[in-house]
């Protein structure tokens, strides 16, 4: 029997096309994000790092974390970290460091390389708040109201995790 199906009987189809709907919209959103920080640093000539580079230099900005910190914070959804991670410090965009306690778990943290493209990235964030808010796409409590909405729906999948296992 298919979803739609199930759920027609129960009187919530209405809800479950919305929810797929939201769903696909947070994934063509992602890949939206992926494209706009691919094409701003086409615009300014960055052409050796890509998009998902970029946006994990700028998730961890000035912090310096564990490569299993960066998914546990929610910096980096990739399955591929390891890869990156590595690419961007040949590049020297990071700078890694095994831990004294444990010599399997290495740190990284930025290089001042890596904290010029973050700024990059975060200038970028930044003129796209600014035309969002002045051009009236999206006010201050219209941005709260989706964060508060996406940030259930992380907690509800998250126990939903959680309750699996």
């Amino acid at each position: 029997m298919s979803m739609e199906m199930q759920v027609s009987g129960s009187g919530t189809k209405g809800f479950m096309t919305s929810y797929l709907e939201a769903l696909a919209l947070v994934e063509r959103l992602h890949r939206l994000l992926l494209d706009v920080i691919k094409d701003e640093f086409e615009r300014i000539g960055v052409l050796e790092i890509n998009a998902v580079q970029a946006l994990l230099l700028f998730n961890i900005g000035d912090h310096e974390v564990t490569a299993g910190e960066l998914k546990s914070r929610g910096y980096y959804q990739g399955s591929n970290v390891s890869y990156n991670l590595k690419k961007l410090v040949e590049m020297g965009y990071m700078h890694h460091q095994r831990c004294e306690i444990d010599r399997r778990s290495v740190r990284v943290r930025l290089t001042p390389l890596g904290r010029e493209i973050r700024d990059i990235v975060s200038d970028l964030f930044a003129r796209h708040a600014e035309g969002l808010q002045g051009r009236g796409v999206l006010a201050l409590e219209g941005i709260e109201d989706i964060t508060t909405s996406l940030r259930r729906v992380e907690r509800y999948w998250t126990d939903q995790i959680r309750y699996i296992y």
